[in-house]
């Protein structure tokens, strides 16, 4: 399993599917299990910046685990975002037969992060949104990525400037040493 790392507007799925389908790979976004979910209490934390309930995004993991259970390689964008789902997450996907190979963490500058999202016009991309969800991700990554690399994984910052193929084939040249 692959981890993607990044701020919402940090190109984690863009850059996820890319490298799922270069790979023959499965692509897992969290975002869009929920998105997906039509829960209208989620819809509603979402679109204020705010992070769904632990429980119900494991509950929708372990779903979408159970019917990939057979996929070799999963690349999966937008979790965890605390220690106990990072803990949580190392615990399942071994139970699920698969493992943590790397993580990939898309470094884009704040000032671009909200230039993406108010471009890409989202009903959850209010600038009020925007805000919270940038405060939460710098408030919790390091110790997220910190817990991973005390687990013996392996941590690839990636520049997430520039165009989306240039960031593609960052990540595939790291990937490939």
């Amino acid at each position: 399993m692959i981890i993607i790392f990044g701020p919402a507007g940090a190109g984690k799925t863009v850059q996820g599917k890319l490298l799922a389908d270069a790979n023959n790979w499965h692509w897992l976004s969290v975002g869009q299990l929920l998105r997906d979910s039509n829960d209208p209490k989620i819809t509603e934390i979402i679109n204020k910046g705010g992070l769904a309930p632990v429980d119900k995004v494991n509950e929708l993991i372990i779903n979408a685990f159970n019917k990939i259970s057979n996929i070799d390689q999963i690349v999966f964008d937008g979790f965890p975002r605390e220690i106990q789902e990072a803990k949580w997450l190392l615990e399942k996907s071994v139970f699920h037969g698969h493992t943590i190979d790397a993580i990939l963490s898309l470094e884009v500058s704040n000032e671009e992060i909200i230039k993406r999202l108010l471009l890409r016009k989202r009903d959850d991309d209010t600038p009020q949104a925007i805000k919270e969800r940038l405060s939460i991700y710098h408030d919790k990554m390091k110790s997220v990525l910190d817990y991973f690399a005390s687990e013996g994984i392996r941590i690839i910052r990636i520049d997430g400037m520039g165009t989306i193929e240039q960031v593609h084939q960052r990540i595939m040249e790291k990937l490939s040493k």
